[in-house]
């Protein structure tokens, strides 16, 4: 199994995200940055690394007309 190599920032993003998840909240980019201690704009950079990694995938809103931004929802490995 290849180990994938994530920086500080990359690994309180993914753990937001995944206890997000965990607890049923919807992970959109506010409640991920309040959840990791990151400002909003400080998450934006992790979020897109740990997409292009294949950890996190992006979601838009199943609901015309009510879209409140992406959220972000975690690849767990096999």
């Amino acid at each position: 199994m290849q180990q994938i190599h994530l920086s500080e920032a990359e690994v309180r993003v993914y753990e937001a995200v995944a206890m997000l998840e965990t607890r049923g909240q919807v992970p959109y980019p506010d409640l991920i940055a309040k959840e990791a201690g990151l400002a909003e704009e400080d998450v934006h950079g992790p979020l897109r690394l740990l997409t292009e990694k294949g950890l996190l995938h992006r979601e838009d809103s199943p609901v015309a007309g009510l879209d409140f931004g992406p959220r972000w929802c975690a690849r767990q490995p096999a």
